[in-house]
């Protein structure tokens, strides 16, 4: 069987999987599955009670992989997270306590309820996979992702998240709220399951997860998209609205999500709309406006926007 085909037909599996468990939302769970073979992180960011740590539970269940809930506190402290030694008396020596963020998918859930400093624990981990404690260096299972979710109405004893962090996250995704039909599916699936529980079956494992982000690798990029891609970058940071504009890491989260999405398809090349459906989702946290534009709605959509109507689509020959 063709790889893509078959990448493409596991991917829908473990998706309808997830769907059984989340009503409606079908781009979102498309757009958090290709992070996930696009190996990004991904930050959730609404309303209470839209069922985003179901989404993450469900996604690792669905996808045969190991996952740990951290929920982030003021009184939570990096070793809470990354684990550390603790010393044996009975045979008097120091044992390695590995903390939860040894899995492949961690929840960090209200992650800018945490001080920075303990934000801060999770910033090798998301860029390097690996975790140094006392200057030993340990390599995190593979493949690992963060999820973290946060309140973005409730802003008292909370801690945004710095930038240097923001960039880690591969997509900043909204989850909304359902719409009357969804919502009445909600109604009518818990009361004929009699249990708040829904049990999924995994489909895949995690050296599939693996196998299948090496056919990924092999998606084809032709020179006038990587081009295209460069060009919205450099629009975001020529913008007089902008203060700090998107980072190379934002060019390549564009290249790697934008060869997922085209396997997910079943396709082993990218075209212009692949990088186009991901414009809001990637740039969205990188862009820094300008002081006078803090207050204002909508202007960083609006700089989003701009940045890719001023760049030409390129015609790609067949």
């Amino acid at each position: 069987m063709n790889d893509f085909k078959e990448l493409e037909k596991t991917s829908q599996n473990a998706i309808d999987e997830v769907r059984r468990a989340i009503v409606g939302k079908a781009e979102l769970l498309e757009m958090i599955m290709a992070a996930i073979l696009a190996g990004g992180h991904v930050l959730l960011e609404d309303f209470p009670g839209l069922g985003k740590t179901m989404i993450a539970r469900s996604f690792a269940t669905a996808l045969g992989l190991d996952f740990k809930r951290i929920q982030f506190t003021p009184d939570l402290l990096p070793g809470d997270i990354t684990g550390g030694y603790i010393f044996n008396r009975g045979e008097s020596r120091f044992d390695l306590r590995q903390g939860p963020v040894f899995s492949n998918i961690v929840l960090a859930d209200e992650i800018n309820r945490a001080s920075p400093k303990t934000q801060s624990a999770l910033l090798e981990a998301m860029s390097e996979g690996q975790v140094t404690l006392e200057g030993d260096t340990m390599t995190l299972p593979n493949p690992f992702l963060v999820l973290a979710t946060q309140n973005p109405i409730e802003y008292e004893g909370t801690f945004p998240l710095p930038e240097a962090q923001l960039d880690r996250f591969m997509l900043k995704l909204s989850v909304g709220y359902p719409t009357i039909e969804d919502e009445r599916e909600i109604l009518h699936r818990r009361g004929n399951r009699v249990d708040d529980e829904l049990t999924l079956d995994p489909v895949t494992s995690a050296e599939e997860i693996c196998r299948m982000r090496a056919i990924i690798e092999t998606v084809h990029v032709d020179e006038d998209l990587e081009e295209y891609i460069a060009k919205i970058i450099h629009e975001t940071r020529k913008d007089r609205r902008v203060a700090v504009g998107a980072s190379p890491r934002g060019s390549l989260a564009f290249l790697k999500i934008s060869r997922a999405h085209a396997a997910l398809q079943g396709r082993d090349y990218i075209i212009p709309d692949d990088i186009k459906r991901f414009g809001t989702a990637i740039l969205s946290h990188r862009i820094i406006l300008q002081p006078e534009y803090w207050m204002a709605s909508k202007v960083t959509d609006d700089v989003i926007r701009d940045a890719f109507a001023k760049v030409s689509v390129p015609v790609v020959k067949g």
